[in-house]
């Protein structure tokens, strides 16, 4: 499937009549990045793909997928009973670190999970925090959500610091959030880690998908 990432961002930026400059300032991005990622040059890691799907106000799919955006309209078969979503890369299972950037391939989902606006992408495991429920390799399916209340006891991505994402089960309370990892009895240090409210706020600690289906190559 072919990725039109670079030419629906600079059509999206045109119609919401902002600059590259202008654009870059609203994602924290430097000005030369926007003009990079229109050209093809760079391709953002998966956090910044997200951001600029919200930004716009468009799923994934749209801003990435194998339709071009013509005005606010995008051509998109609809006679299939499933649809593709990209894997967007990698998110460490482990300690967090930045989302690769690559999009590593589609995959087919039912369309049925998209009613009501809803949206999904996929990420690669790698590392065995969440050992054994998920292996390195494995490809997980999340539904696109920053909800809180429907996050909770669910396996999430979570993204720390506004760029670093990782693959915890979620605990939430009134005094904060705990990334939890499936791995508790490991040799390599894994132990749940507590966010206050202040730090949620600050860092941010954000949700960016709930796990819907696990995917592994045999």
């Amino acid at each position: 499937m072919e990725n039109n990432f670079s030419s629906n961002l600079k059509h999206l930026r045109v119609q919401s009549k902002l600059t590259q400059k202008q654009l870059a300032e609203k994602l924290g991005k430097d000005y030369s990045t926007i003009g990079k990622w229109e050209l093809g040059q760079r391709t953002p890691i998966m956090t910044d793909v997200i951001r600029i799907a919200e930004f716009f106000n468009v799923s994934l799919q749209t801003l990435i997928g194998s339709s071009i955006i013509y005005d606010n309209a995008e051509v998109v078969p609809t006679t299939s009973d499933t649809i593709q979503i990209p894997v967007l890369g990698t998110i460490k299972a482990g300690i967090a670190i930045e989302a690769q950037q690559d999009i590593l391939e589609y995959i087919d989902i039912p369309r049925d999970w998209t009613k009501g606006g809803k949206q999904f992408y996929g990420l690669r495991i790698s590392g065995d925090s969440m050992y054994p429920k998920y292996n390195e390799g494995d490809t997980v399916i999340f539904e696109q959500t920053s909800d809180y209340t429907i996050a909770n006891n669910k396996d999430c991505a979570v993204m720390v610091n506004g760029d670093d994402a990782t693959f915890k089960n979620v605990s939430i309370s009134e005094a904060g959030i705990t990334l939890i990892p499936g791995n508790l009895n490991n040799s390599d240090g894994y132990k749940p880690t507590f966010y206050n409210i202040e730090q949620i706020e600050k860092l941010p600690v954000k949700i960016i998908g709930i796990a819907r289906e696990k995917r592994t190559k045999l």
